[in-house]
């Protein structure tokens, strides 16, 4: 039996999922509002405009490998930025550690030769892990010992990553016989093959072993329960014994290990050498943000809205072939997405003090 107590934290824990659901599902439907009246004033269906992207990629064998292969580097970014979320710390530099992890396998993948497949895309994730934590450990030790903005330091550590990579690119690393700047092609022992005749391979289930290893330490251990109490009050965790230092750095190695991941797994599912478009447009760090933001920077929250998101990205390229709508009113979408989700619409708090006013009013 649980006590009152328990019953009554349940409750809250219910009743605050109810409203950030309520919140995230009112950003969509405005965003997608947006976008009806937006393709009416260019003279577009705008349902068969939703139609053919829904159906395109969620509906169709190809559509659908294609989504779920996009959806893995989006599982693993959209998780990197949530557990930083959780404690109420802010890793605004999963992009920069995503392209230093991708970069870094594109230069392991191209010059290990003659390496057995397992180990070459093995020693690549490693590697690229590795990348990412470093990238992250900066900023950490940043935040946990001088109290810097994690916030300034990491979105500046993203223009300088992207700096020091294209002069690598350009220079000493890029590949001569390619007529654009890139790192030269991964060897094959290094990439990922493809399954089911499909976009998809086996990176996805990596992402999605990520995701269940993320859900558990969330869920059911004691560091789980320690990012709780540090993201609701840092002081009283603090107080009560918490090594507060360590767990920052704890979790923006994490955070930055799976930035990596994600770089590596898309080096070696799609890209294959490192380009100055590898994370394309905004970004798939950028684009983590978002989706930790639609599902309220919890595992499962992340998991369903990279599926959906990822949706969206296939059914973009694929409405400019069955429609006169271009592809960048995905872009509008996703920024009026964001523009809501900064705004709480449905607050437990502000209906718990409404509630207490008429109450007070009908006394």
């Amino acid at each position: 039996m649980l006590s009152q107590s328990e019953k009554r934290k349940q409750r809250s824990y219910s009743a605050s999922f109810k409203y950030s659901l309520a919140n995230t599902l009112f950003a969509v439907a405005a965003a997608f509002v947006i976008g009806i009246l937006i393709m009416l004033a260019i003279g577009a269906d705008p349902f068969d405009t939703y139609y053919q992207m829904i159906s395109q990629s969620l509906f169709t064998f190809d559509g659908l490998m294609r989504t779920l292969h996009v959806a893995a580097p989006l599982i693993l970014t959209g998780l990197a930025i949530a557990v930083t979320f959780k404690a109420n710390l802010f890793n605004m530099g999963v992009e920069g550690q995503m392209l230093l992890g991708g970069f870094c396998t594109a230069i392991v993948g191209s010059r290990f030769q003659n390496l057995p497949p397992f180990l070459h895309i093995l020693v690549c994730l490693l590697l690229a892990m590795l990348c990412g934590m470093l990238f992250a450990l900066i900023p950490a030790c940043l935040k946990a010992y001088y109290k810097v903005d994690e916030m300034v330091v990491t979105l500046m550590l993203n223009y300088a990553t992207v700096e020091i990579l294209t002069f690598l690119s350009e220079g000493v690393f890029r590949d001569p016989t390619s007529g654009y700047v890139s790192t030269a092609t991964i060897q094959d022992s290094a990439m990922f093959s493809k399954l089911f005749s499909s976009d998809l391979t086996s990176f996805f289930f990596i992402a999605i072993l990520m995701f269940c290893i993320i859900y558990v330490v969330f869920k059911y251990t004691r560091l789980g329960l320690e990012l709780k109490a540090l993201g609701q009050n840092v002081n009283f965790a603090e107080a009560t014994g918490m090594n507060v230092k360590k767990k920052i750095i704890i979790l923006f190695l994490i955070s930055g290990a799976l930035s990596g991941l994600a770089g590596a797994g898309w080096m070696m599912s799609e890209k294959f050498r490192y380009t100055l478009s590898f994370s394309g447009n905004p970004g798939l760090g950028w684009d983590g943000m978002l989706i930790s933001l639609l599902g309220a920077h919890s595992p499962l929250g992340v998991l369903i809205a990279a599926f959906f998101y990822s949706s969206l990205k296939v059914g973009m390229s694929k409405i400019e072939l069955f429609t006169n709508v271009p592809g960048e009113i995905i872009s509008v979408i996703q920024a009026f997405m964001i523009l809501f989700l900064s705004v709480t619409i449905f607050s437990l708090k502000k209906s718990q003090e409404r509630k207490a006013r008429k109450e007070q009013l009908s006394r």
